[in-house]
Parts: C-alpha cells; structure tokens; sequence
C-alpha cells in the first residue's frame, strides 16, 4: 500500500510522545529528528522536509500544546494539518472553458502511463455527463495510437487520429471536430520521451501556443519519488503546468512525490491514479491523504468508491436476501464481483478508521477470491441454489473442476454455514418483535478468514 513505509516510522514516532503523558519542548523536537528521518527515507525534498519539521515544531512548543491535557495529540493534530497543508490545502478540479470544449493537453514522460490515464479521465468525465473526445498526439511511440483506440474504447470515448500526421496540426483538427460534433473536453495524449529533451519540449509548446488549453496536466509516476519531482519541475518551468496526475499510489510507493510536488513546483496534484482499471482514478484530497499517511483511514473516500462502483440496485436485492434469510452460493459469488470492483481488499480495509496497523500485519491473499468463485462455478446450479445437497462425492467433482483439493471445498462449505448463521442472528427479534443488529460493515457476511490464501496449497510457511 502507498506510504506504508513512512506510516509505520510515523506511527511509531508518535507512539513514543504518547508515552510520555505531559511533554517537554525536548520531546518534542526529538520527535520530529524521527518525522524528517521518516520523510527523508519516504524520498520527500530535503528542503520540504526540513521546513515542514520546522513548522510544526514551532507550532507544537507553544504553550497551548505543551500545557494541553492531550499534548501528543496536539501534536498529531497539528502535523495531520501541516501535512495536509503541504499537498495542498484542499482539491483541486479541472477549470473548465466557458466557451466548449475544454482543452486538455496531458504531458508526461515515455512510460509515466500518460496514454492510459487520459482514457481513465476521459472514463470519469464521461460519468459526469461530459462528452470528452480522445486525441492521439503521439505519433512516435510504437504502436500508441492502437493503445489509445483501446483504451478509449474501453472508456467509451471517441478517439479522434491522423495517423503519422504533424502533432501541431493533429490537435488544431481535433478541436475543430470537437465544435463540429459536440465534444465538450479535448484531451490531447501527446508524445513522452525516456528523457527530457529539447524536441519534445518545442513540440509541446507548439501545440500549447496553437490550441491554448485549458489544463496542462502532467503524468508523473509515484513510484519514482525524488525523479517524479525533478520532471514536475523541469515541465512546469517550461510549459507553466497547471497540475498534476500521481500514478501508482496503490503501489509500494514511498510517499516522495505526493510530499514533494506542491512544495517545489507550487502546482497542485489534481488526480491520483490507485490501480490499473479504468474506475482506478480519484481526485486528489490532500486532507485526506494525510489522514491515510497518518494511519486514520479516509472513510469519505471509501464511502464515494461504493457508491461509484458497486450496484445500487443488486445491493438493495442482496439486502432483502440477508433479512429473508436466503443468501446462497449465487449470492456469495455476485457479492465477490462486487467487492472485487471496489480494488484490493488490503486498499479498502486501510480506508476505515483504527485498522490501518492491523490491515499491514495481516497476510491476505488478493487471490483467495479467485480460488472460491472457481470452487462456486464448479457447482450444479442446484448446487448453488441449495449448498445442504452437497455430499462427499459432489465435492471431490467440485475440487476436481476448480483445481482446489476437497479440503477447500470442505472450508468454503463451513464458512459458508458461518455466514447464514451470522445472518440468522442479523435477523434474530426480541421479545418486542424488533430485529435485532449486531455490530458490524452493514451486515455484510463476506468471512475475513476467506481472504487469508487458506486454499492456496503452495503459500510460503510463515
């Protein structure tokens, strides 16, 4: 997961002024040598991070902190509001033209995922009612218009191309096309380089100066941390870059270039890329984001996922299915595709609230899921339908069909009976006739234990 390498050293940091019950100006200061030790090693901007320690000690020494009844949590307050401060304040959103359509023009190096980034937003700007209009600018990179028809067909975006055609004049005739059809957003995929270099830059600058866009976003990959920064600078002083698109932070990524980019280039980060789909593209809360980095979830977050991504109306049939007591293997498999949309199950869990610690220590199998719908699949319809009729020798058919042992038909079939008597109790009244609730993600059944690769018969011994 993303910073979860600074969140640990944090979190311990901040263990230790928890400890200490009242504070001294000492135990202050040394708690943040710890902080700008994390945020080096996390690859943030030696200057960011000596200035942000800087700031937030000179916060945290005051009297109202020091004489507080809760000093250490003043003090995280405070670097949870300095944080949040650094990446930005607030969101930051797209400035649309007053006159359509809206210019777009996406920049990036060879590799930064600038192609596949583009269809992600012309996908989100889609849901929003908008008509975007895909232009394939890159006439250079093998290949790259097919990547573009692709993935713009996946997003459901028109794809506007001229084949090997000047990049200047390509994107002049992509937003005349745009009036003429009534494309309200240009985005323009332009060509990367492996390196910065000064014929990439006059291209660029050729078609700004031609089409004048709107935004000027920058593709930078995450995972790069300090070289992230070092590119954001390098295009911002040419081109005056009005944002930028983090990709890869659901990946390992060390946190760097999330801490970094506003500091040096004062231009926001507008969107975070989190997965490899279409749906995996969010605009970027700074507020947010530091709750995550400081291990406090981001519930809001979570919250705008499901309603995005899951459902409405199977999740309004799978809840009348739980309080009539009627969930079956069908329902068990359609509440997986479900979830599965949502993005990783480590990814979702880190979003609530006082589980971020637990959520790193536990080892789940992302493709335990995989494992238990071959197992459902596997199944008669009957089978599904009615789990009771389920003998010993329909169960080694069963592990035969899914490449599973029976073994792990045996365990899906016991957490199975778990779940309807979980639900059974969900369902259970008082002596009023009230139901009764028990604690709990909205009564969802799904078992954690499904998730800990137990059928995965060739897992490391811990």
């Amino acid at each position: 997961m993303a910073f979860e390498g600074l969140s640990e050293k944090l979190s311990a940091a901040f263990k230790r002024l928890r400890n200490k019950g009242k504070l001294t100006e000492s135990d202050v200061k040394s708690a943040m040598r710890e902080v700008r030790m994390a945020l080096l090693e996390a690859d943030v901007n030696y200057k960011v991070a000596k200035d942000f320690t800087a700031k937030v000690t000179e916060r945290a020494v005051g009297s109202d902190v020091m004489e507080s009844l809760t000093p250490a949590q003043m003090v995280i307050k405070i670097v949870n509001e300095e944080l949040t401060a650094l990446m930005g304040s607030e969101e930051t959103r797209i400035r649309f033209a007053t006159k359509p359509p809206t210019i777009i023009m996406m920049c990036g190096l060879q590799g930064s995922g600038k192609t596949t980034h583009s269809a992600k937003l012309a996908k989100m700007l889609k849901k929003q009612g908008h008509r975007p209009l895909l232009v394939a600018c890159d006439i250079y990179r093998p290949a790259a218009i097919e990547q573009l028809k692709v993935v713009g067909g996946q997003a459901g975006a028109a794809v506007f191309e001229m084949g090997q055609e000047n990049p200047v004049n390509i994107a002049k005739a992509a937003v005349r096309h745009a009036k003429d059809y009534g494309n309200d957003i240009v985005i323009l995929d332009t060509a990367g380089r492996l390196h910065i270099d000064e014929k990439l830059m006059n291209e660029l600058k050729e078609i700004k100066g031609e089409v004048g866009p709107d935004e000027i976003l920058l593709v930078v990959d995450s995972m790069t941390g300090q070289d992230a920064v070092n590119v954001a600078k390098s295009f911002d002083e040419l081109l005056d870059i009005s944002g930028v698109i983090l990709t890869k932070l659901d990946g390992d990524t060390r946190g760097g270039a999330a801490l970094s980019v506003r500091a040096v280039t004062g231009k926001p980060i507008k969107f975070a890329g989190i997965g490899e789909k279409l749906d995996d593209l969010e605009v970027f809360h700074p507020d947010r984001m530091a709750s995550r980095i400081l291990g406090m979830g981001d519930v809001l977050t979570l919250i705008e996922d499901a309603e995005n991504r899951l459902d409405q109306k199977k999740a309004e049939e799978m809840a009348k299915k739980f309080q009539q007591n009627k969930f079956d293997m069908n329902d068990l498999y359609e509440q997986m595709q479900q979830i599965k949309k949502m993005g990783s199950i480590k990814n979702i869990l880190s979003k609530i609230p006082g589980i971020g610690k637990q959520v790193r220590d536990l080892d789940f199998d992302e493709k335990q899921m995989d494992r238990v719908a071959a197992m459902i699949l596997s199944m008669t319809l009957e089978e599904r339908e009615n789990p009771k009729i389920i003998n010993p020798s329909r169960k080694k058919r069963i592990a035969a069909g899914s490449g599973m042992k029976v073994e792990d038909v045996n365990r899906l079939m016991k957490q199975f009976e778990e779940m309807q008597q979980f639900m059974k109790g969900m369902n259970a009244r008082d002596k009023r006739g009230r139901r009764k609730r028990l604690p709990g993600l909205g009564g969802m059944p799904m078992n954690p234990s499904m998730l800990h690769g137990q059928g995965d018969n060739k897992r490391k011994k811990s």
